[in-house]
């Protein structure tokens, strides 16, 4: 029997496969607990997470994107610690975007992104998404297989992405030779950092925002370029690259990783595959039983500022405190046989994959149209899906490797087999 409580879950490689043992076995002796060696106070039950997200005067955001590493660059002092964070602010790993950002700070910059994700937006990148996914699929239908991270969901999620800020077509082969590869919180040995996937990204976005202020389209980066804060302010052209970048970098791999997670159960679930062929109304509650079951974020993080209490335990100021969001999706208090999927589960929409409050994820209702597309036009086009048993044996002994990173929850491949259908000229979906 595993030892939970003596082991890392940062750096420990027995976790990667299914951290969902130790989020229950932590879950049911306190929703709250401090755990491991980095005495990390671990929340995994689903109301109390929602406090968590909720109170940005209690939990700074300071630390969301790298947890407990590398460590504060200050001795925390007192029950108090909110102006020794912003003091040390400028120290502290990847401060200078949206996701570490605190109130007011935050609600003065996520304004910027105002007219980024309208429904109108979504609605012109829609037609993008079901041209992209076709032409994706045409790449790997006759063969009757696809490896779906690299083959599809890594370059649909980055081109989707890359289209709707306004990316030029000529620059998407460069993005997706500089971004596919790369995973955010991935463990090194030392339980350090892997590479920045931003760098690339800064250099495009600042000459692109530079264009388009001298030369604005019609285009999200133009809508970005030409923002004000709401006291009128200009931003600087910096800071509206590292708003563009984190987008970008945030949401295309996790949309990815949330495709491959949905075709595991489409493939290994035959009668749920059969359902959902006959009735295409039922993707959109299947997308978000999927988020429930499988969201792509697996840890997200905050530091207290002050002391408090949070489920009758007494958390001292400068804590780490690790947000588990799939084990908030898988507490029993909220949702029934939670570890179940059910497509006609009634409250799946009320997951916490996006997290709540100001920082829910922006780029979610993206996300979930990017997730309807692929599942439709998928089951458009590849019949009778099915896992690779020669790359993943058979039902009964399935091998599938997940990414090593305490962060997110994505498979590092699925290789699907099935049956082309053929389609005429001209046939794409009509929406």
């Amino acid at each position: 029997m595993n030892d939970f409580d003596s082991k890392d879950f940062f750096t420990d490689p027995s976790f990667i496969p299914d951290p969902h043992p130790y989020f229950d076995h932590l879950r049911s002796e306190c929703p709250v607990r401090f755990t491991g060696p980095r005495n990390v106070v671990a929340v995994t039950g689903f109301e109390e997470c929602l406090a968590v997200l909720r109170d940005t005067a209690t939990y700074s955001n300071i630390n969301a994107a790298t947890g407990p590493f590398p460590g504060m660059p200050f001795e925390p002092e007192g029950d108090d610690i909110g102006e020794q964070i912003e003091r040390h602010r400028p120290e502290i790993p990847l401060n200078e975007h949206l996701v570490t950002m605190d109130p007011p700070q935050h609600t003065r910059v996520r304004r910027l992104l105002g007219g980024l994700f309208t429904p109108r937006r979504l609605a012109e990148n829609e037609d993008f998404m079901w041209r992209l996914a076709d032409r994706l699929i045409d790449t790997f239908h006759e063969s009757g297989k696809v490896e779906l991270l690299h083959q599809y969901a890594q370059p649909f999620a980055l081109l989707t992405i890359a289209d709707l800020l306004g990316v030029p077509e000529k620059d998407h082969a460069a993005f997706v030779a500089h971004l596919s590869t790369q995973t955010p919180g991935a463990m090194a040995e030392d339980g350090a950092l892997g590479t920045n996937p931003l760098e690339f990204l800064d250099s495009k976005f600042s000459a692109y925002i530079e264009d388009r202020r001298k030369n604005p389209g019609k285009d999200v980066l133009s809508i970005l370029a030409g923002s004000t804060y709401a006291d009128g302010d200009t931003p600087e052209v910096v800071d509206l690259v590292r708003l563009a970048t984190f987008l970008f970098g945030a949401g295309q791999d996790t949309t990815a990783r949330l495709i491959t997670a949905a075709f595991r159960l489409i493939a290994e679930n035959p009668d749920l595959q059969k359902q959902l062929r006959e009735d295409r109304s039922l993707i959109p509650q299947f997308v978000e039983e999927a988020l429930r079951l499988e969201g792509p974020v697996k840890s997200d993080f905050r530091l207290t500022r002050k002391k408090t209490n949070l489920g009758g335990v007494e958390i001292p100021a400068g804590t780490t405190v690790m947000v588990s969001l799939p084990a908030g999706n898988r507490d029993p208090r909220r949702f029934t046989d939670p570890h179940e999927f059910r497509i006609d589960r009634e409250n799946s929409r009320e997951h916490i994959a996006f997290g709540r409050g100001v920082h829910s994820c922006p780029g979610g209702p993206l996300a979930r149209v990017e997730a309807r597309v692929t599942v439709e036009r998928l089951l458009d086009r590849l019949g009778d899906i099915r896992i690779s048993e020669e790359k993943h044996g058979p039902a009964d002994d399935r091998h599938f490797a997940y990414e090593p990173t305490y962060i997110l929850r994505g498979l590092t491949e699925i290789h699907l087999e099935f049956t082309p259908v053929s389609v005429t000229e001209g046939s794409a979906h009509v929406h």
